[in-house]
């Protein structure tokens, strides 16, 4: 792809100073107009080593409004960031609603330059050019607008410059070994980039090459692709996107209707369990630490199903300095600006480490498809991309259990009532709670496609039958500890 690159002529110096203006000018005009239809931008820099991308970035960026963009100039990955999935250090960097994001170098450099140092094997670096192929299509289903460019120079023109460089005391700092291997092993380099923007030119998310020979008209070159890029998303903006087919292997479940609701436990075998298991939770919680394997426990369930007191006696076997509960409400402002998604993205465990989340990304395709807070075709789209965000964490490593906690309407009714008529337990009950009960049935056609169609291999349901609270218990903590040993 980059090897059978034809180059645009280059124009004469006075043509390059006249299209530069007028793009500028039409680039800092867009911003109003970003910013009113609420169109995030994401602009990525990539390419060989010394050939302009961060001089070209601040050109393009100086008469921009600082308060609309932020640039992240992303070098090799926290020790932090390295105990999170792989997009985990992209994702939670994404650009608000109405405002810009300029990458200096992507996930492209750290997973070319990983494949090619050897760091992860074949296998590994095709999945990961998986990943990025879904998350940036899933970024411009969601109305954001990804402009990358490949900066491309000669074995020649990189040498001469990172010698350039090198010769200055003030600008020697900026090459780094990298570079110099680079070049050193510029044919190869050549191969596996040419291969990585083959498998990545989406339609949704094209590579645009930069002549980058000349310094100005790679500033032309960017700074036109950046508008005409705008333009047209502008043009598009609220246009529904294609709703992908589920690739991934799911589980055969029962609907709702089918499950049997009344199974019990006595009170002395339920206080015999829960010690046994709770101690075994507690081995468990110090071995996945040790062998830094990290842990995600979802719980979704109707109003007063018992998800709290279910998740207090999983708590009561970690380690507290090991877990965090994450109690999912409204998302705020700064959240819904962005992917609904990246909320959830920022919450994630790091490795050896257990995040509960009390209420999940599942909203999607329940309150909020059945509030009218998103459209059909947003949480049509999501199963397949909540499918895709699970099989990330699966394949980072991780143990993820997903528990649907499900009561009969009667039982509800009955805790309910107790609730509002006993004063210690009033504030657990809300006008909002009854009125998604007169809601219950459009509520359990959703949940019933929602397991249907996200019950995976890799991430399948778990349905705590919670008619009597002290079996579910049991049935939560066995099933966490039987997939945590799976794992080990």
């Amino acid at each position: 792809m980059l090897k059978d690159w034809v180059k645009t002529k280059r124009p004469e110096d006075e043509e390059i100073n006249e299209r530069l203006a007028k793009s500028r000018a039409q680039l800092t005009g867009m911003q109003m107009a970003i910013k009113e239809k609420k169109l995030p931008v994401l602009v990525i820099f990539d390419g060989w080593g010394a050939a302009g991308k961060g001089s070209v970035l601040g050109k393009v960026i100086k008469n921009l409004d600082p308060r609309f963009y932020k640039t992240e100039s992303l070098s090799k990955p926290s020790e932090d960031e390295m105990r999170r999935p792989f997009l985990y250090r992209y994702f939670i960097r994404i650009p608000e609603a109405g405002k810009f994001s300029f990458f200096d170098e992507s996930w492209m450099g750290e997973v070319t330059s990983d494949y090619l140092h050897g760091n992860i094997n074949q296998e590994d670096y095709h999945r990961r050019l998986t990943s990025i192929k879904r998350f940036e299509r899933t970024l411009t289903d969601n109305g954001y607008l990804v402009v990358k460019f490949f900066f491309h120079i000669s074995e020649s023109e990189q040498k001469k410059r990172i010698k350039e460089l090198e010769d200055e005391k003030s600008t020697a700092w900026r090459v780094k070994k990298w570079d110099h291997w680079q070049n050193d092993h510029y044919d190869k380099c050549m191969d596996v980039y040419d291969e990585y923007l083959d498998a990545t030119n989406q339609f949704v998310a094209p590579w645009y090459f930069i002549d980058a020979k000349n310094r100005k008209w790679a500033q032309l070159q960017v700074t036109e692709i950046l508008v005409k890029s705008i333009e047209i998303a502008l043009q598009n903006t609220g246009r529904a996107a294609a709703i992908l087919q589920n690739t991934f292997p799911l589980k055969q479940m029962p609907r709702l209707s089918e499950i049997d609701l009344n199974k019990n436990i006595e009170r002395s075998e339920y206080d015999k369990q829960l010690k046994e298991l709770q101690d075994k939770l507690s081995d468990l919680h110090n071995r996945i630490y040790q062998k830094q394997i990290p842990v995600v426990i979802t719980y979704e369930g109707w109003d007063a199903a018992g998800k709290g007191g279910n998740i207090k006696r999983l708590t009561a076997a970690l380690d507290p300095r090991g877990f965090e509960v994450q109690p999912i409400a409204s998302p705020e402002p700064r959240e819904k600006n962005r992917h609904y998604l990246w909320r959830f993205w920022n919450r994630l465990p790091k490795d050896g480490h257990i995040t509960i989340f009390d209420r999940t990304w599942y909203g999607r395709v329940m309150v909020e498809r059945l509030e009218g807070f998103c459209s059909e075709n947003d949480w049509q789209r999501a199963y397949n991309e909540i499918n895709e965000f699970e099989k990330e964490l699966c394949d980072h490593g991780a143990v993820l259990v997903k528990f649907w906690v499900h009561i009969d309407k009667d039982t509800q009714l009955a805790r309910f009532t107790d609730r509002q008529n006993t004063p210690e337990k009033q504030w657990k009950i809300t006008d909002e709670d009854w009125r998604n009960r007169e809601k219950w049935d459009d509520y359990e056609t959703a949940i019933d496609e929602m397991i249907q169609k996200t019950s995976t291999e890799f991430a399948p349901w778990h349905i705590l039958e919670s008619n009597d609270k002290c079996y579910a218990r049991i049935k939560a903590l066995k099933t966490v500890i039987e997939e945590i040993e799976k794992k080990l």
